[in-house]
């Protein structure tokens, strides 16, 4: 894992980036990044006008994660509408930071926003298609809740070339994992 990461809410300045690093992790060459999507679908994953949509919506945060030397590494959102689950997503890595530890990082942040909001689960949709993704996020303490979901398309997350479903996640909130993410980066890191 890098030395330092610094995550904080991501800002619209910070939308065009995102953009690059979204797309690059879901949609890059296979040979770059293990996340890729790119056999699955044709377009890009996200659009300026759909972040910035995120960064206005209710109950919604984008978060940036940034490597001082290397800048913008990740990402994820996380929504919590009223109740007690809240919903990861958008969870990106640079295709060459993936591997390191970023991502997990990036979860351990969820899970402590989760705590500090009083959340009782994070919930998250995975495509049933990509076997090795869902293994990482079980690695986790992710677990299918048996629902499963069409892949929505037109919903601007690009266009299926299959038809595509998506397993509903859900893990319990940890207090393990907020006091890992302490010992991570000092408080004043994650403003």
């Amino acid at each position: 894992m890098p030395d330092l990461l610094i995550t904080r809410p991501a800002r619209p300045a910070d939308v065009p980036g995102l953009v690059v690093l979204i797309n690059r992790a879901y949609r890059g060459p296979a040979r770059r990044g293990w996340t890729t999507e790119a056999d699955l679908f044709d377009g890009p994953r996200t659009d300026e006008a759909s972040l910035r949509a995120l960064l206005r919506a209710p109950y919604t945060r984008l978060w940036c994660c940034h490597e001082p030397a290397l800048g913008l590494v990740g990402s994820v959102c996380l929504t919590r509408p009223p109740g007690e689950v809240m919903h990861v997503s958008l969870l990106a890595v640079a295709p060459e930071e993936q591997a390191l530890g970023v991502g997990r990082y990036l979860l351990l942040h969820a899970d402590l926003q989760a705590r500090h909001l009083r959340c009782t689960r994070l919930r998250m949709t995975v495509l049933a298609e990509r076997p090795d993704l869902l293994a990482w996020y079980a690695r986790r303490g992710y677990q299918p809740t048996g629902a499963v979901e069409p892949f929505p398309a037109g919903a601007g997350a690009g266009e299926p070339r299959q038809p595509l479903h998506l397993l509903v996640l859900e893990k319990p909130v940890s207090g393990v994992a907020c006091a890992a993410l302490s010992v991570l980066a000092e408080p004043a890191q994650l403003a």
